[in-house]
């Protein structure tokens, strides 16, 4: 079991390290890559052909601007495909990247998370691996209850 993070541009980088890092907190193996769909055409399709041979369960995909990146992978891939929509220095607000990620066309899915929601996309991708391993979906649980605790004690912490 191991999740490939890939981002366009190394500048995708402090948005996807969030998605690296939750990965990590579940004992996931992460494979970190740049590939970007309009630069690096060639490295795009041998990733995205080749990511489930190599052991790859979950492709999660950064990208800003014109956002390319997860489509591509998810039209070459059989993998499931999370896009993680990046706000860039060309970004219309980040609009453009949502909007590129979120529209694909029937039979080509893309699951979008927020915008510069990287973390999400790691708990995404541990719980789509968690489906099918125990271990994976009881650290899911635990996490959910930690989250549901810290909620808890915050709001007992305001009555006082």
């Amino acid at each position: 079991m191991k999740v490939a993070v890939i981002m366009g541009s190394i500048s995708d980088m402090p948005v996807m390290q969030d998605a690296i890092d939750i990965l990590k907190s579940f004992n996931i193996e992460v494979e970190v890559d740049i590939v970007s769909a309009h630069r690096t055409p060639e490295k795009l399709f041998d990733f995205s052909q080749n990511a489930h041979l190599r052991g790859i369960s979950v492709v999660i995909a950064g990208a800003g601007g014109a956002a390319h990146l997860p489509g591509m992978v998810a039209s070459m891939s059989p993998l499931p495909v999370i896009g993680v929509p990046v706000k860039s220095s060309n970004s219309i607000d980040g609009w453009d990247s949502v909007l590129s990620i979120l529209q694909m066309p029937g039979g080509v899915p893309v699951a979008t998370v927020a915008l510069n929601g990287a973390k999400n996309a790691g708990i995404l991708a541990a719980q789509i691996i968690g489906s099918s391993n125990k271990e994976i979906l009881d650290r899911i649980i635990a996490y959910k209850l930690e989250l549901k605790e810290a909620v808890i004690t915050a709001s007992e912490n305001l009555k006082k």
